[in-house]
């Protein structure tokens, strides 16, 4: 079994996703015998954002990578994806990601019933860190909504969030919150991987 371990934070140390996503694959690892890893570091290895210059593959290197980031998305069985609230949505480093997996013909295709996803029976975990208190479903929330849309557009509808909020409400508030998250990680099921 492979998983996929991106983290997209830009706070180093001080991420809470961060945290978060070393709690889950542990969790993983620890349940799992002979679990393959594979760690992206969304923040000290960026992909490019989209361009028309990286669409037309004008720079191998760039094209190479894009490749690389599919390869592994599609290899993959389980992603743990640590996705911080920037800005009421994702970080641009996990968009660029985004952008490098969701890709017609591989990762999706259109039909005459519509869109297509073409990369499920995954399953992917992912860990939300937010500063403020949205809620389930808050119009505020760009991220956890787009998150599902965009796995979900690619076929994947086995996706769970571990959510850690209100982080920078205070330091008791960010510690409960913390221990709140960590505490919600479930044991892997076999079967849902």
């Amino acid at each position: 079994m492979k998983l996929l371990h991106i983290d997209s934070s830009a706070l180093g140390a001080n991420s809470v996703s961060r945290e978060l996503t070393a709690a889950i694959v542990a969790r993983w690892q620890d349940n799992m015998p002979g679990l393959e890893v594979t760690y992206r570091d969304l923040d000290n290895n960026p992909l490019p954002h989209l361009t028309g210059q990286v669409l037309a593959k004008a720079d191998p290197a760039v094209a190479e990578a894009g490749e690389l980031a599919i390869q592994q998305f599609l290899e993959s069985d389980v992603l743990v994806i640590g996705a911080p609230m920037y800005n009421f949505s994702v970080p641009s480093t996990l968009k660029a990601w985004i952008d490098r997996v969701a890709v017609a013909g591989r990762t999706f295709r259109y039909t005459e019933a519509g869109p297509q996803g073409l990369a499920g029976g995954k399953k992917v975990v992912i860990a939300s860190a937010r500063g403020s208190i949205h809620g389930d479903n808050a119009p505020t929330d760009f991220q956890e909504a787009y998150l599902r849309q965009v796995f979900g557009f690619l076929g994947i509808t086995d996706i769970e969030f571990i959510r850690a909020e209100g982080i920078g409400y205070g330091p008791q508030q960010r510690t409960d919150a913390i221990s709140g998250a960590l505490a919600a990680i479930p044991a892997p099921l076999l079967q849902a991987a």
